[in-house]
């Protein structure tokens, strides 16, 4: 027969029990710090309650572009060796990094296919960009145009708009834009048409998205994870790129306006 003093002395061990394992799960639960662009942002955004539920992992999150001048875009930050787990940008600017050492080689994974689209402010005149010479009528033809500093914003100053013979009657009228959202600026009226990844324009108010460039002029970007060198956590950080990349993110993405990148051995 159990005295009180057995009772007592069981309960206490079951409460030692307890604390051991509250904090032992405190110990495996990380801290994991990750620096989206904005393309995969709406997407991920979605996805971090779910992870972190899952795994009890925190995620650290913070923002900047693939590329650019601007304080907070990933190379510089890299560049200023800054402590980042998980790197999500345009992969041809990740494969740039793992050339240069700042991202672990053989860490890359594809997340996601991005497209370009072009937008108005919301209840304007959508104007007709269903082919190229429809969409070279309609650059002629704005008031105003802006795009990014990164991935989209440096294919159409660099590469479209030359390709399409009018970079220099329209360089008076198009405006970088960096850091913001270059939807924001058609929404406040001072820019009347504007081009971005179609994932970072949808959460833009106060815009209407006309469509995606069209065929002969889109360029489809593939946006990439990777484990910087710098990564404090780098298994926790490749388990979150996995999970990432795996059908449990798919309904998320594809609800962005992004379509999950294919498959591809490393």
């Amino acid at each position: 027969m159990k005295t009180i003093s057995d009772r007592r002395f069981g309960g206490v061990k079951v409460l030692a029990l307890a604390c051991a394992l509250f904090t032992a799960a405190s110990v495996r639960a990380a801290e994991i710090k990750v620096v989206t662009s904005g393309a995969f942002t709406a997407a991920y955004l979605k996805l971090v309650p779910e992870y972190e539920r899952a795994t009890h992992d925190k995620l650290v999150t913070e923002f900047g572009p693939s590329m650019g001048t601007t304080h907070n875009a990933i190379p510089l930050r890299l560049e200023r060796g800054e402590a980042i787990d998980v790197v999500i940008m345009a992969a041809p600017a990740l494969a740039d990094l793992i050339k240069q050492g700042k991202v672990r080689a053989g860490s890359r994974v594809d997340l996601v296919q991005s497209r370009i689209g072009m937008a108005v402010k919301a209840g304007a005149l959508k104007p007709d960009i269903s082919t190229i010479d429809a969409l070279k009528r309609t650059l002629l033809a704005a008031k105003s145009i802006a795009y990014s500093d990164s991935a989209s914003g440096v294919y159409l100053s660099t590469e479209l708009f030359p390709k399409l013979g009018i970079a220099e009657q329209i360089r008076g009228k198009s405006r970088k834009i960096e850091a913001d959202p270059v939807g924001e600026a058609v929404a406040r009226g001072e820019i009347e048409i504007a081009f971005q990844q179609i994932s970072e324009l949808r959460p833009v108010k106060g815009i209407d998205i006309v469509g995606p460039l069209p065929p002969g002029a889109q360029r489809v970007t593939v946006f990439a994870a990777g484990i910087p060198a710098t990564a404090k956590q780098p298994a926790e950080a490749k388990a979150l790129i996995k999970w990432l990349a795996s059908p449990a993110a798919y309904a998320a993405i594809k609800e962005s306006g992004l379509e999950p990148a294919p498959a591809v051995s490393r």
